[in-house]
Order: C-alpha cells, then sequence, then structure tokens
C-alpha cells in the first residue's frame, strides 16, 4: 500500500502539530485540524457498531462520536488509561479521537519533514502525511492523513428521502396485521397493586427528582412540587389519593407519572412503572354498581380490565375524578402552574418513546411502534433451525408471536438476573414481535427538534440508530433505535414466514 500523502507545507512558514502517543508510538496532527483536547467522555455505546467505534459522547450539548485511534492504527484494546484524552477534529461532523496520552503543541518548519515511505517508520494500514523528529531529534512523530483513515473504517451510510417521523412510528399497519380493537394502556404498581391510565393522558415517566419542595396543605395528597422541562408541577400521591396506606420509606424504584387531568398537567408519585399493555376492549369493563354505590357514585376507578383470562385484574384510573374537589380548591394552581396554563403558549411539536436498559446503556423507541410492555413469559417455545437471536415463540391472546433476546442480537453476554427482564411488542408497517430487554425504566417525551440525527460516521452497520436524544443536566445519552432497521434482511424474511401463519383480524 502506497502510503505517499505528501504534506503540503510553506518551506519559509512554520508550521504546528499536535503531537500524542499510542502505546510508545508518537503521532501528530496539524493543529489547524484540532478543535480541541478534553478527558474521553463517557459514551453511549452504540450496539454492532465498528470496534473503532466507542460510542457516542456528549460535547457541550452537541453529541459527536468518539473513535478509538488505537483500534484504528491496529493496536491492541489496553482498557482505560489514566492519561487518555480526546482529540476533538475540526468538520462539519465533530470527531473525537481517544488516544493514550497527549503530548505537546510543537513547530515545525518544512525542511525538517520527511516523507513516510522514506522514513521507513510506517505501520501496515497507516495513512501518513509524513514524519518529523522533534525532543532534540530523540523521538519521530508520525504526521497522520486522518480522514482518509476514518472513511476506511467508517463507511459514511447515504441519507434517504425517510424522514425521522417515517422511522418512529407512522408505518399503518397493514392487512397482514389488522387493526385490533384495543386501547393501550400505562400500568403502574400503588401497595402492591396495578393500576393503568390510557397513554394517551400520559405525557411522561420520569424519575422522582432530589429536589420536590412540599407545601403545607393538611393532607398526605399534595407532596409538593417539582421542577419539571422549567417549570413548577404539582406532585400527589397515587396512593394517598386512592386511600392506600404511605410507604415507610422512599422505593428505589419510584416514579413519576406527568399526566392531564382536564386542562391542566399533574405528576403521580407511583411505587414503579409496570408495563404497556394492548387491552382487548370486549375485556374492560365497568366497576360493578354495587362497589360503585359503596364510593359515592363517581370513583376514581373508571373500569376493570381482565388480563390473563381474569387472573390479572387492572384498575383503569379516571382522570376527571382522580382528585376530591376540596384538594384542588386549597391548591394555589396559579402559584404552581405557571400563571395557571397546562401549557406554553407556543407548544412545540413533541415525541414520546419508551426507554429501556440492556447492560449499563440506554436506548429508546417511538411510543408509537410499542404495542405493549409485557414481563417474560416463563413458556416460550423454541423453534428447531433458527438464529441464535430467536429465543422462540409465545402464544399472545392466540397469535403466534415471535421474540427476539436482543442481548443475543447485539452479541452481549447473558443476563445472571433476569428478574426485571422485560418484553416489548413492536409493530412495523411489516411485523409484529417481542424483543426482549433488561428492563423498562420510563417514558420519555422529547421536542421533535431536539432529537439529533445519529452521526454519519457510525456507518451502515449501524443504520438501526435512528436519532439520539442528548439529556446535557442529566448526563445522559439515548440512542433512538428504528425498528424496522432492528433486524437484517435475513431475520426479516425469517419474520415474514411467521406472518404468513397468523390470522389476519375481521
Amino acid at each position: 500500500m502506497d502510503n505517499r500523502q505528501p504534506i503540503t507545507l510553506d518551506s519559509a512558514v512554520t508550521h504546528r502539530f499536535l503531537t500524542f502517543r499510542i502505546d510508545a508510538d508518537f503521532y501528530a496532527l496539524p493543529a489547524e485540524e484540532v478543535s480541541e483536547v478534553l478527558r474521553v467522555p463517557a459514551v453511549a455505546r452504540v450496539p454492532q457498531a465498528p470496534k473503532s467505534l466507542l460510542g457516542i459522547g456528549n460535547l457541550r450539548g452537541v453529541a459527536l462520536p468518539v473513535a478509538s485511534l488505537r483500534s484504528l492504527l491496529g493496536y491492541t484494546e489496553a482498557g482505560e488509561r489514566t492519561g487518555a484524552r480526546a482529540i476533538v477534529l475540526h468538520g462539519a461532523t465533530p470527531v473525537a479521537l481517544a488516544v493514550d496520552a497527549v503530548e505537546e503543541l510543537v513547530s515545525i518548519a518544512a525542511d525538517q519533514m520527511e516523507y513516510a515511505d522514506t522514513s521507513g517508520r510506517a505501520r501496515p494500514g497507516e495513512r501518513l502525511k509524513g514524519v518529523f523528529r522533534f525532543h532534540d531529534n530523540r523521538d519521530i512523530a508520525k504526521v497522520l492523513d486522518i480522514q482518509p483513515l476514518l472513511a476506511a473504517a467508517f463507511v459514511a451510510r447515504a441519507r434517504t428521502a425517510r424522514t425521522y417521523a417515517a422511522a418512529n412510528g407512522a408505518h399503518k399497519p397493514d392487512g397482514q396485521i389488522g387493526e385490533l380493537k384495543a386501547s393501550r394502556l400505562i400500568t403502574f404498581d400503588a401497595d402492591g397493586q396495578e393500576y393503568a391510565l390510557p397513554i394517551e393522558q400520559v405525557r411522561e415517566i420520569v424519575p422522582v427528582p432530589e429536589g420536590v419542595t412540599s407545601v403545607s396543605t393538611g393532607d398526605a395528597v399534595a407532596r409538593g412540587v417539582m421542577v419539571y422541562r422549567d417549570r413548577l408541577l404539582p406532585l400527589f400521591s397515587l396512593r394517598a389519593l386512592l386511600g392506600l396506606p404511605m410507604a415507610e420509606a422512599r422505593q428505589t424504584d419510584q416514579k413519576v407519572v406527568v399526566a392531564m387531568v382536564g386542562t391542566m398537567l399533574v405528576g403521580l408519585l407511583i411505587d414503579r412503572m409496570r408495563a404497556i399493555i394492548l387491552a382487548d376492549h370486549a375485556l374492560i369493563e365497568p366497576i360493578p354498581q354495587a362497589l360503585a354505590a359503596r364510593i359515592g357514585g363517581e370513583s376514581r376507578i373508571k373500569s376493570i380490565y381482565r388480563a390473563e383470562s381474569g387472573q390479572r385484574l387492572v384498575s383503569i384510573l379516571n382522570p376527571q375524578t382522580i382528585f376530591r374537589e376540596e384538594v384542588m380548591q386549597r391548591l394555589d394552581t396559579q402559584r404552581l402552574l405557571d400563571s395557571g396554563s397546562s401549557e406554553p403558549a407556543t407548544a412545540a411539536k413533541e415525541e414520546s418513546f419508551l426507554i429501556f436498559r440492556l447492560g449499563d446503556d440506554e436506548y429508546g423507541l417511538p411510543i408509537a411502534v410499542v404495542d405493549e410492555v409485557m414481563q417474560v413469559c416463563a413458556k416460550i417455545t423454541r423453534v428447531p433451525k433458527t438464529p441464535k437471536f430467536l429465543e422462540g415463540v409465545i402464544n399472545l391472546r392466540g397469535e403466534v408471536l415471535p421474540v427476539i433476546d436482543q442481548r443475543r442480537r447485539f452479541d452481549m453476554p447473558a443476563l445472571t438476573d433476569g428478574a426485571r427482564r422485560r418484553i416489548i411488542v413492536v409493530r412495523t408497517a411489516r411485523h409484529r414481535a417481542g424483543i426482549i430487554v433488561d428492563g423498562v425504566s420510563e417514558i420519555l417525551r422529547s421536542p421533535t427538534d431536539a432529537v439529533e440525527p445519529a452521526p454519519d460516521l457510525t456507518g451502515e452497520t449501524t443504520r438501526l440508530v435512528s436519532g439520539i436524544i442528548n439529556l446535557e443536566a442529566a448526563g445522559r445519552i439515548i440512542l433512538v433505535l428504528d425498528p424496522s432497521e432492528l433486524l437484517t434482511r435475513a431475520e426479516l424474511g425469517l419474520l415474514d414466514a411467521f406472518a404468513k401463519t397468523r390470522p389476519t383480524t375481521p
């Protein structure tokens, strides 16, 4: 391979280079190609990305790919190093190069440069512009031709006419899947019982913030106010609203359901998020009249969903009657709710995402493509002569549903403790399948224009990342996965075979 990539230097001018190390070898980049140097940021790992791509990091609110220069240059990975730094390159799309250590900024005259091929210093696969001696001629630094090196490792994917909206759930079910006479409910626990709200009523499910300001109201229902998206949100205890005993101590899984109650946005403190279920309308029944009469006619529970052949009863809350009139009267809603308005005057278009975990990483799926979330079934039937990632099939209300182990799909080790694992039932334009994940944590709402496109550098093998939610204040980067890209063509063919065996809904 010809490594002769001569660097152009004005012989009358001294040029500056940033030098750095990989193992004991010195390299350099022209100073004008470097934007800044910083500690290697925490990254969100991209599934099945090239090994040179460490992941997506955060640079003052901008998501940028972080690449391992060790891997790009053919060195073996050596784990974390205390002196490791990230060199951020100039360009329309910033890229950070992780190196073992940054040395110094040196000035080199043109007559000090040597061509790479005549120096005998080039390693196989290196792309060099030249070499120079420094440190009183004791050491040699190789000037990298970095752009061809990056281009060879990461094949930039072509942008298609597909918009983000098309990738995030604007799919319409086709004739194979059919329309289901069902409603999506978000369920959660309070004192060991399962309750639900229609998904249309829920804006987000978020962790309980550290700072909650108490408000003296004379009862345990109103827990105070919390900061939510730069505004104050009233926070209520669902346990107290339903007359359930209060928890002795704060539970680690506690969440806040941000819901619309009438025209008001409120927070409901719950014990934990449980599932998203597709509730068959035929199995949703009004609360028995005798019970409704005993509790005063208008109940906080609107109806009951009989799941799992009646073995699992889910109480569906009535958002319009969940609060007693006297509670609402005691609240100074004008003070708590941004001058009484539940929505900003100029509300931006927003989208909701289901956040799930695989290992230490967080991923998101557009809520529009999620039919339901359930516990991993005890009985999953293996299918002979199928790929290892296919865990098997389950019977979901009379439908044979293929179930994919996302850990196996992403070549991750098996999970030792699977108590929190969940199956997310995902629907795309052609398929419906369940994916097994380590756990589901929350529902996150984000302005559409705040979802950044995935950097081109991630290449063809990582097309499944359709966007990035960069929560800089919380130190979180969430990769939004495109459900239509979760599987390869061969795997889609397998799901097509399952789809042909499904009964169609009349």
